[in-house]
């Protein structure tokens, strides 16, 4: 099990950033990796509620975690303190063991100069998923947040 650390800076205060994260047509925007495309299946934003998401590869070749072209994952909020931290935990839908596990995810917001940063945290990480494709995973997904955010 292998764990990702990551800031992103976004030019916006904290409540628009938490909105973002807690906001299902945003999620669907901006927690996809570039070449993929987002379904939200189901999406409760409370402490104690679930979501299922889908992440289907655009184009063949890649292969999904959960069938041939979709990493599909479920969890549920944890955590949640209004404009400062998410916390969900999640599991990929899979019949590989070495995909199988509960993962924790967290996002810590924190005044910054101009806006907000984003600390992500990733822990436990099935150690079939390479750390650095995880890391630039979070890297396209928190821009991608950071452009949406700001934009308004």
């Amino acid at each position: 099990m292998s764990t990702t650390r990551i800031t992103q800076h976004v030019k916006a205060p904290r409540a628009a950033v938490y909105r973002a994260l807690l906001d299902a047509k945003a999620v669907e925007r901006w927690m996809v990796p570039d070449g993929m495309t987002s379904h939200i299946h189901s999406f409760d934003p409370r402490e104690g509620g679930s979501f299922r998401i889908s992440l289907t590869y655009d184009g063949p070749g890649a292969e999904g975690k959960t069938s041939a072209r979709t990493d599909t994952f479920h969890g549920t909020y944890v955590s949640l303190v209004e404009n400062e931290r998410v916390v969900q935990r999640v599991e990929f839908e899979t019949d590989k063991p070495q995909m199988q596990g509960e993962q924790t995810i967290t996002y810590s917001l924190f005044d910054a100069a101009g806006g907000t940063d984003v600390h992500g945290l990733h822990e436990n990480l099935p150690d079939a998923v390479p750390p650095e494709d995880n890391r630039l995973g979070w890297q396209i997904s928190l821009r991608k947040l950071a452009a949406l955010v700001e934009a308004g």
